[in-house]
């Protein structure tokens, strides 16, 4: 997160965090309920929305199944290509790195039937999305589809054990409502939860966002484990450091039923290991990086790059507590030393 000037970024939060700050404590996410509507609803002369839930379905049912096809293993000239022109976002790193670290036989996944959740974006929207939540290999996994000049596979995360997608507010006719990034009405703002979630991921419980973000194996477990990692290479007599960074990834935000959000968002992690003695230290290559590093070990630098995909779950501002990071799916994308 440093990379991109931590302290502006989260001066421009400040405002909007304060309210936050003092918290402690995780709030469970209240349990989905698929038909979930609220008080409010259009007017009978409304216009049509940009995306209907019956277009959406045809998007998840077209994009799942095509993805399952290419990915069986084949013959097919362009098959990597094809597969990436489907996705977008955090999604073409990791679909690029499915592949080549399997030998072009990465994973296939079984759908279940999806719950959508789809914004009632007012026609000629540019760019809308679409979230939906389904059973992927039999567990929950939360999807979101964005379209540019075609409908893409943007982001996806698997429900952590014990986690449920919040309830998402609707209106009678069954559509959800999308937040603005700079929405102030709940406690971390949709354009900051990244770079918060990278903070506290870095700094743990001593950074200046501690208890914005919950504790958990996805935010402080990961700055102790960077801290333990950066103290044991410094004795065996590497420069080791770790830093997380939102980018330029897209964000989406859903209005839940209790005021608060639920928020889609990415992360890339960079993990640099530099020998300091040079000649006779060398560093050993992990073996999750084997597909894209040929030797055993590297004399100079190492660094890896993984890209993270999350779900969280944010309070309104009216009842301040940490967000809950309620889903997440990632891997390493590239790898590069010498």
């Amino acid at each position: 997160m440093r990379v991109y000037g931590r302290r502006k970024v989260l001066a421009l939060a400040a405002g909007v965090l304060a309210a936050a700050t003092a918290c402690s404590g995780n709030v469970a996410p209240q349990p989905s309920k698929a038909a979930a509507t609220s008080s409010a609803s259009p007017s009978p002369s409304a216009p049509a929305p940009a995306v209907t839930q019956a277009e959406a379905a045809q998007v998840f049912s077209k994009i799942t199944v095509t993805d399952d096809r290419l990915r069986a293993k084949s013959d097919l000239q362009g098959r990597l290509a094809m597969a990436v022109d489907l996705t977008t976002g955090g999604q073409t790193q990791l679909t690029v790195a499915a592949y080549l670290s399997t030998d072009y036989a990465p994973p296939r996944h079984r759908w279940g039937t999806p719950t959508l959740f789809v914004p009632r974006f007012a026609p000629g929207e540019p760019a809308p999305w679409f979230s939906a939540l389904a059973m992927r290999d039999g567990s929950p996994a939360l999807l979101t589809f964005a379209k540019s000049d075609r409908w893409r596979l943007s982001s996806m995360a698997q429900l952590l054990p014990g986690q449920d997608v919040p309830e998402i507010q609707r209106d009678a006719d069954g559509y959800a409502t999308a937040l603005a990034p700079d929405d102030k009405s709940i406690t971390i703002s949709p354009q900051f939860m990244g770079p918060v979630h990278a903070s506290v991921a870095e700094t743990g419980t001593a950074g200046v966002t501690a208890g914005l973000v919950a504790a958990g194996p996805y935010t402080t477990d990961v700055a102790e484990q960077i801290a333990t990692l950066r103290e044991q290479a410094k004795n065996d007599g590497f420069s080791y450091d770790s830093i997380f960074s939102a980018d330029n990834y897209p964000v989406y935000a859903l209005r839940t039923e209790d005021g608060g959000a639920l928020i889609q968002y990415s992360l890339s992690r960079t993990t640099s290991t530099t020998t300091k003695t040079a000649e006779d230290d060398y560093i050993p290559v992990p073996e999750s990086a084997q597909w894209a590093i040929t030797t055993p070990v590297l004399r100079r630098t190492l660094k890896l790059i993984e890209t993270h995909q999350y779900a969280a779950a944010v309070p309104p501002l009216k009842a301040p507590a940490p967000a809950a990071v309620i889903a997440h799916d990632g891997a390493l994308t590239r790898a590069s030393g010498q």
